[in-house]
């Protein structure tokens, strides 16, 4: 089930929304136990033969969890357990996901004819299986304080996170889950949340779906073996950069709105990487909740920085090659793990340059270079992540530096362009939906300490510019939310996945 279908936001959500609340008039537990069952059937409505693996997962890490917090709680030791428990899910993520390609590379490599039947990839078994392992890590850490069975599988089978993520962390949501105000209706929570789905539904079907349609025959174009142009090559990578943008940016946002209408704050996971001026910015910015899952809990247990820059080099390069790979069973999600590795390796080697010469950060002028520098190599990089092999991508990457000539039609181009641009003026130059939001908290890092999310005056410094667009629960609001949720229905007339569903 889709969040940008009919079915989704006319039958499933009315009906657990309201079914949500009002069982939470009886009782909050119960409440939670109706949103963890609508959770199941909406993922069971993608395949529900997968439901018993989703469950026996659920089951087993608890389980694992449960063993691993009563032994370390009397002094016992817990890391084979934790390791064992570690291995079985990553095996289980492994069989899924790499299994056909192990086979391939075997028989690429040793000449074999080796076959397995096709394993389908369950949807969204590596945000659970992450989620569940750092859940392990925490109870092995002591770091795991609400045990609650039904708060623990909301935790893990929540719809809006589901399947593209973010990535959530137990600290953040079962606390959330376990509140009592959580089943009451907040008609303030209610109303940005539905807004912020709105916009973010319309980000996906009137941006990113159109943006799909200069990207996508670009890359079939030179899967096919066809040899585009500069321009035409240009149009096309750009067209799926802002496309990737504005396709994982509605997804997250619509996951943030849709669960603020049930009181419950998810991380942020997408804040304008784009306006990242290198790439040590750019990943703090991008997948956010991967970003901080991999440094947490595979760049830090390497060593991280501790041992040298050689090792801190070299940690950098597996953690990025592995979060390549997690991408997606082939080599060209490795390569672009690869190249944000040696990215990254780049960007700290400079730093340290910096510091031991004593050279100070440049002007508006050099922060403005060093942001186009950033942004090119991430559109270069995104040539192998969205080319189905090697060979597709270095033949696209020749057409960009012009091998095949500048342009053949300029009809194709100009159309591109008149999408492109001023998708490019959204991106580096409008706040993002938690900046226009932001009065409001709508995410776990606005909340207080206390956990209370009451509306605050400031704005972000880069927004006040654009002070118009601050939303407001005003009459002029509602219509203009109102008109774009009608066009964009309109727009649901074809199935359009986002793009990291099949991550």
């Amino acid at each position: 089930m889709l969040f940008n279908s009919n079915i989704f936001i006319f039958a499933f959500l009315p009906i657990v929304f309201f079914g949500f609340f009002g069982i939470g008039k009886l009782s909050h537990k119960l409440a939670a136990l109706w949103l963890a069952a609508g959770s199941l059937f909406f993922y069971a409505w993608w395949n529900s033969h997968f439901v018993a693996l989703l469950l026996g997962s659920i089951a087993f890490n608890y389980t694992a969890s449960y063993v691993i917090g009563y032994l370390a709680a009397r002094g016992r030791s817990t890391k084979i357990l934790l390791s064992m428990a570690i291995a079985a899910n990553l095996m289980l993520l492994g069989f899924y996901k790499y299994a056909n390609f192990f086979v391939d590379n075997v028989n690429h490599l040793a000449g074999t004819s080796l076959s397995i039947a096709h394993i389908v990839l369950p949807l969204g078994i590596s945000f659970f299986t992450f989620t569940q392992i750092a859940f392990l890590v925490d109870t092995h850490q002591g770091k795991v304080t609400e045990r609650n069975f039904i708060y623990y599988t909301l935790f893990v089978t929540y719809f809006p996170h589901l399947i593209a993520g973010p990535i959530l962390h137990h600290k953040e949501m079962m606390p959330q889950f376990a509140k009592r105000s959580v089943s009451n209706l907040n008609w303030d929570n209610i109303a940005v949340g539905l807004t912020i789905f709105v916009l973010a539904l319309a980000k996906k079907v009137m941006i990113a779906d159109s943006l799909s349609e200069f990207s996508t025959p670009l890359f079939e174009l030179v899967k096919a073996g066809g040899q585009p142009m500069l321009l035409e090559a240009w149009v096309g990578v750009l067209a799926y950069t802002l496309q990737l943008y504005f396709d994982f940016s509605a997804y997250s946002d619509m996951a943030i709105g849709l669960s603020l209408m049930f009181n419950v704050r998810l991380p942020m996971n997408f804040n304008s990487p784009y306006k990242a001026t290198n790439i040590i910015d750019f990943w703090r910015r991008w997948h956010m909740t991967l970003s901080h899952f991999l440094r947490d809990y595979l760049y830090i247990p390497l060593g991280g920085s501790r041992n040298g820059s050689t090792h801190r080099y070299l940690n950098l390069m597996i953690t990025m090659l592995l979060g390549g790979l997690w991408h997606g069973a082939g080599w060209t999600f490795v390569i672009w793990g690869g190249l944000h590795g040696f990215y990254l390796m780049v960007n700290h080697a400079w730093r340290a340059l910096k510091g031991r010469m004593g050279w100070r950060d440049g002007g508006r002028l050099a922060k403005l270079g060093a942001g186009a520098l950033t942004f090119l190599v991430v559109v270069i990089a995104w040539v192998f992540f969205r080319a189905d092999s090697f060979t597709s991508a270095e033949m696209l990457l020749r057409a960009m530096v012009g091998v095949n000539g500048t342009m053949e039609k300029w009809a194709p181009v100009r159309e591109g362009l008149k999408l492109i641009l001023p998708c490019l003026l959204c991106v580096f130059l409008l706040p993002n939906l938690r900046q226009v939001f932001l009065r409001y908290r709508p995410t776990c890092e606005d909340m207080k300490d206390d956990g209370q999310s009451t509306p605050i005056v400031s704005a972000p410094s880069n927004a006040y510019l654009f002070s118009f667009l601050q939303w407001q629960p005003t009459k002029i609001y509602a219509w203009a939310t109102g008109l774009i949720f009608l066009f964009s229905v309109n727009q649901l007339t074809r199935v359009s996945e986002f793009l990291y569903f099949q991550f």
